[in-house]
């Protein structure tokens, strides 16, 4: 990985270039939900949080915790004499990002090639996954229960694109894939073997043949994020969509924890797997996680439903979730009097139909918060005749009565297999996380 390059923004944040470099390390260690939440919680772990079980009993003290389900995270730091009505101050974020996933009968094949059955994910952009080396990483589940991460983080997969020759209207008439039949990748010849694939991740895991019995694995990239441009002012790679908000979420929660005691709000970092999807899992934004976890602070620390209706009604969550820089060779598609530009600071995002929940009072907030960590910021609206996306921010608003703005880093290439954005972004946005979160 490159140096960083030099800062040109002023920010007064606590975080410069080397947390640029600190998201690419965090992106290339982080190929599946379950390993962003791990990587996450180790970070959280060093700033003093502690981790606590859903099972188990949960009492009021100040202090860090964090709560894993699954590809989810959800931490949160009560500061010393915070009431039971103090209100929260939320990063929603998520975890997933789209790619191509095995199926339960992954061991396939055709003509001699053996092959990995897989499923589409999200809105996967699928021409980048072609003629692209891949590894394979995920969750393991063993027969006892437990579970075990795996990262095969080498050339193990391919999804080989046909030769012009074989389509020679590929390049006049546009390249037209099967999401079935065109995007199983091949890694290796020969016969195809029945449970080839698991035995072949429980070698690797250094696990007993037939152990594992369950598990839910992703293919990624495995070309490492790179700095890029004459002077490195942008940054290449994979799932910035929407780990890079992630990251900065939980570096904003780490900076603030340290403050200690005074914060008027309690933080909180809500990091939810399947927005890519519509987010309806036990583990999405349209579950109960985020709620959960709010009442169950709000109760041990002394309060009742009273408190919670109080807490609530006072608290913000920014939706952190990339959007649309204006494309060079596409400035027709983007809104033309609103162009987010790469490097100038997060983007608040608006849209009157509610795919985000932004208002006038959150766009207030947001707009605070930059001013508060000296970090510029822009607005992104859609073009009208190009119905944009949606994030976790109209679901957490909807479903638990909080008030929400969408923000974000502008990127091109999103969903991408591999995405691009300005090299300042990550921490201009981390900054303006941690005015948001200091209230």
């Amino acid at each position: 990985m490159s140096s960083s390059p030099q800062s040109t923004s002023s920010a007064a944040g606590p975080f410069g270039p080397g947390h640029t470099d600190e998201m690419m390390s965090f992106l290339a260690a982080s190929p599946s939900p379950y390993h962003a939440v791990a990587n996450t919680a180790e970070k959280l772990e060093k700033a003093g949080f502690r981790e606590v079980r859903e099972a188990d009993a949960w009492d009021g003290e100040a202090g860090g915790r964090y709560v894993i389900r699954g590809g989810a995270i959800i931490a949160w730091f009560v500061p010393e004499g915070a009431a039971p009505h103090t209100p929260f101050r939320i990063v929603g974020a998520h975890t997933d990002s789209p790619n191509l996933r095995v199926k339960p009968l992954p061991d396939a094949g055709s003509a001699g090639w053996r092959q990995i059955a897989v499923e589409l994910y999200g809105g996967t952009l699928l021409n980048t996954w072609l003629d692209r080396d891949l590894g394979l990483a995920g969750r393991l589940t063993l027969s006892d229960g437990s579970e075990r991460l795996v990262n095969v983080d080498r050339a193990l997969l391919r999804v080989p694109q046909l030769a012009v020759h074989l389509d020679r209207s590929v390049n006049t008439e546009g390249l037209k894939l099967d999401k079935q039949r065109h995007m199983q990748p091949v890694w290796g010849l020969g016969e195809v073997l029945e449970g080839d694939l698991i035995r072949f991740l429980e070698e690797e895991a250094g696990l007993p043949d037939g152990s594992v019995t369950g598990w839910d694995l992703m293919v990624h990239p495995v070309e490492p994020p790179a700095y890029l441009g004459r002077d490195r002012e942008l940054v290449a790679g994979p799932r910035m969509d929407n780990l890079l908000s992630v990251h900065a979420g939980a570096a904003a929660l780490a900076a603030v924890s340290a403050r200690g005691a005074g914060l008027p709000y309690i933080p909180v970092l809500a990091a939810f797997d399947h927005e890519e999807n519509g987010s309806q899992s036990d583990t999405g934004a349209e579950g109960p996680l985020l709620g959960t976890v709010l009442e169950r602070s709000v109760y041990a620390r002394g309060g009742g439903y009273e408190d919670r209706a109080r807490a609530f009604a006072e608290t913000v969550c920014l939706s952190s979730d990339t959007g649309h820089a204006v494309h060079p060779n596409y400035p027709e598609r983007h809104d033309p009097t609103h162009h987010p530009r790469a490097n100038g600071g997060p983007i608040l995002k608006v849209n009157v139909n509610q795919r985000y929940a932004t208002d006038g009072s959150g766009r207030a907030v947001f707009a605070a918060a930059c001013e508060r960590a000296g970090v510029p910021w822009q607005t992104f609206v859609s073009n009208n005749a190009m119905p944009c996306g949606t994030t976790i921010g109209p679901i957490t608003a909807a479903r638990h009565g909080i008030r929400t703005v969408d923000i974000g880093v502008a990127i091109l290439s999103m969903h991408s297999a591999r995405e691009l954005c300005g090299a300042q972004d990550p921490y201009l946005l981390a900054n303006a996380l941690v005015a948001f979160l200091e209230g």
